[in-house]
């Protein structure tokens, strides 16, 4: 029995790429035994959409793609990654900014906290970056 289980997508940076990263991750998980329908799920699509939203919309056009990577270890944890090739990393905005957008890290951070997790940004070897969220796993896995 393998220590870990991994898969990923690579997907245009472009709007429509949101719903189907977040589609990608809800088959993913629900074959390694996640049910769609419950809380857990609900706050890992929401992570992706927040993750691979940033990645589309922050990237300012210089990273035509980006990848969401899983990866379950020991059956204990669960590490999503989204990389795109955007040398800038994610920015907190102080509470004081009021804008309509921005906020997107802050949930993030808070959903990842809620569940036990953490948020961590990797750089690539290319020069961009990877935000990776890691969240204790509770279900036994499904080996597919």
């Amino acid at each position: 029995m393998a220590d870990h289980q991994e898969a990923s997508v690579t997907l245009p940076s472009e709007p429509l790429s949101v719903s189907s990263a977040r589609r990608y991750v809800a088959e993913v998980l629900a074959d390694w035994g996640l049910p769609d329908d419950t809380e857990t799920a609900d706050t890992i699509r929401l992570i992706v959409s927040e993750l691979t939203t940033n990645a589309v919309q922050h990237t300012f056009g210089q990273s035509p793609t980006f990848t969401v990577d899983l990866r379950l270890e020991r059956e204990e944890q669960l590490h999503l990654g989204v990389t795109d090739s955007h040398p800038r990393w994610p920015q907190r905005l102080p509470a004081a900014v009021r804008q309509d957008n921005g906020r997107g890290m802050v949930i993030i951070r808070c959903l990842a906290k809620e569940c036990g997790g953490r948020l961590t940004v990797t750089p690539t070897a290319e020069g961009g970056k990877t935000v990776w969220i890691a969240l204790p796993w509770t279900l036994p896995v499904v080996r597919t």
